[in-house]
Protein backbone atom coordinates (compact mmCIF):
# COMPACT_ATOMS: atom_id res chain seq x y z
CA UNK A 1 0.00 0.00 0.00
CA UNK A 2 3.22 2.87 1.26
CA UNK A 3 4.57 1.74 -2.15
CA UNK A 4 1.16 2.90 -4.39
CA UNK A 5 1.19 6.18 -2.05
CA UNK A 6 4.48 6.45 -3.45
CA UNK A 7 4.11 6.27 -6.70
CA UNK A 8 1.30 8.36 -7.21
CA UNK A 9 3.20 11.51 -5.04
CA UNK A 10 5.86 11.32 -8.27
CA UNK A 11 4.88 14.28 -10.83
CA UNK A 12 6.49 14.16 -14.12
CA UNK A 13 6.74 16.96 -16.66
CA UNK A 14 6.59 20.81 -16.59
CA UNK A 15 3.36 20.76 -17.60
CA UNK A 16 2.10 18.11 -14.85
CA UNK A 17 4.45 20.22 -12.14
CA UNK A 18 2.82 23.30 -13.21
CA UNK A 19 -0.73 21.68 -12.69
CA UNK A 20 0.06 20.41 -9.59
CA UNK A 21 1.65 24.20 -7.99
CA UNK A 22 -1.42 26.43 -9.48
CA UNK A 23 1.50 28.40 -12.00
CA UNK A 24 2.18 28.74 -16.13
CA UNK A 25 4.29 26.31 -17.27
CA UNK A 26 6.94 28.98 -18.56
CA UNK A 27 7.07 30.03 -14.80
CA UNK A 28 7.21 26.45 -13.39
CA UNK A 29 10.13 26.01 -15.77
CA UNK A 30 11.99 29.30 -14.38
CA UNK A 31 11.13 28.28 -10.79
CA UNK A 32 12.34 24.18 -11.80
CA UNK A 33 15.76 25.61 -13.60
CA UNK A 34 16.70 28.39 -11.19
CA UNK A 35 16.38 25.61 -7.83
CA UNK A 36 13.29 27.26 -6.30
CA UNK A 37 11.37 24.16 -6.50
CA UNK A 38 11.88 20.59 -4.82
CA UNK A 39 12.53 18.80 -8.31
CA UNK A 40 15.16 16.87 -10.04
CA UNK A 41 15.79 16.29 -14.11
CA UNK A 42 16.04 12.56 -14.62
CA UNK A 43 16.79 11.60 -18.19
CA UNK A 44 15.46 15.09 -19.81
CA UNK A 45 12.70 15.20 -18.20
CA UNK A 46 11.77 17.16 -14.61
CA UNK A 47 10.34 14.97 -11.84
CA UNK A 48 9.64 16.17 -8.54
CA UNK A 49 7.03 14.86 -5.27
CA UNK A 50 3.69 16.32 -4.87
CA UNK A 51 3.93 16.57 -1.29
CA UNK A 52 7.05 18.49 -1.73
CA UNK A 53 6.02 20.68 -4.52
CA UNK A 54 2.97 21.91 -2.23
CA UNK A 55 5.01 22.12 0.86
CA UNK A 56 7.84 24.61 -1.08
CA UNK A 57 4.72 26.22 -2.36
CA UNK A 58 2.38 26.47 0.54
CA UNK A 59 4.60 26.66 3.51
CA UNK A 60 3.29 26.23 6.66
CA UNK A 61 -0.24 25.98 5.09
CA UNK A 62 0.54 22.64 3.85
Amino acid sequence: MEDELESSDIVWEVANIAKVIGREQRTTFHLLTTGQLPAKKIGGRWVASRRKLLAAVLGDAA
